[in-house]
């Protein structure tokens, strides 16, 4: 079994509704996701999945909250952008696209605020 991983990078605002404190009024983040998956061997040239092909994927989920107000994204109508929920969607988001690549699954997705701040999510 083979875990890879890549590291993207995003710039959003987002506020969290009914968060006593600061985080309720509307603020922006450099935004780190790290998404790893599994691969259970190698393909032909000896990897698990192309990291380019790896990043496109997750740029392709990531792009939509790229330079926005992530509250206004239609998956945050409902719920808060938090951490947590940001993580869950990218995780959903790359789960989908990685089901036409037969072998490789996503495993966990990180995702933090700052560079000391984050969240794990997992299924």
């Amino acid at each position: 079994m083979y875990e890879i991983f890549v590291e993207r990078h995003f710039a959003a605002a987002h506020y969290l509704r009914n968060y006593p404190g600061n985080c309720e009024f509307l603020h922006g983040h450099n935004w780190i996701v790290r998404v790893y998956v599994k691969a259970e061997g190698l393909n032909e040239i000896d990897v698990g999945i192309d990291f380019r092909e790896l990043k496109k994927i997750v740029d392709n989920v990531i792009d939509g909250l790229d330079h926005t107000n992530i509250n206004d994204h239609p998956e945050f109508q409902d719920k808060n952008p938090s951490s947590e929920n940001i993580a869950s969607f990218i995780y959903k988001g790359v789960k989908e696209r990685l089901s036409k690549n037969g072998g490789v699954n996503v495993s966990r997705v990180i995702v933090c605020e700052t560079p000391t701040t984050g969240v794990t999510y997992w299924e």
